[in-house]
């Protein structure tokens, strides 16, 4: 696929558009007011706007591999406390996906080179629930992990002092954890919410 064929694309994108709705790019250029930031995974089989059938401008978005938030990834933090302070998100989804390639390599013993050190993160996962495995073919095992990958994601999301100081402050914001399927393109909800720091174990509460 050349870039011209995007191009080409594009085009008829935007006729589309403009036919259905004349003035979609005029009110689309105005100030961004999602009530939604979406983390989720960087596979290409996961376009965030389609699964849920939001419109450009309805929902902030931010992937990488595995959809893993790490206290170390200051992209990850700078589109959150900007989602959250400036554009004041009401929900943030963390959304995982079955098959991710990203867990899969993190339950191999191989070595991939860089990605290995952001594997750490998913692997720790697993370390941490270690006893859920037990008994468990590869299958089963590989799709329990990519439920307790978006579990814990949620979680360093709550964890972050930028959330926390949003529930402080008043702001009405939910942290939210769902997983895609790829063979059905159903999303599932995991019914992980969190909306407050009393929700949280003492340990990670901010005063």
């Amino acid at each position: 696929m050349s870039l011209d064929l995007l191009l080409e694309n594009n085009r008829k994108w935007v006729a589309d558009c403009t036919q259905e709705d004349p003035n979609f790019f005029h009110e689309l250029s105005g100030v961004q007011k999602p009530d939604y930031l979406w983390i989720g995974c960087s596979d290409s089989r996961i376009p965030a706007n389609q699964v849920v059938g939001l419109l450009p401008g309805e929902l902030f978005v931010h992937r990488n591999v595995a959809n893993v938030v790490a206290a170390t990834d200051f992209n990850l933090l700078s589109v959150l406390q900007y989602a959250v302070e400036v554009l004041k998100v009401k929900h943030v989804i963390v959304c995982g996906h079955y098959g991710c390639g990203g867990v899969k390599a993190a339950l191999e013993n191989k070595s991939l080179g860089l990605i290995d050190y952001w594997l750490q993160n998913i692997k720790s996962v697993y370390e941490k629930n270690e006893k859920a495995f037990d008994g468990l073919d590869k299958d089963d095992a590989f799709k329990l992990l990519c439920e307790l990958n978006v579990k814990e994601q949620v979680s360093n999301i709550c964890h972050t002092n930028i959330i926390q100081n949003a529930w402080h402050n008043g702001q009405d914001v939910t942290v939210h954890g769902i997983i895609y399927s790829l063979a059905d393109g159903i999303i599932h909800d995991l019914e992980t919410r969190v909306n407050s720091a009393d929700e949280l174990m003492p340990i990670f509460r901010m005063d």
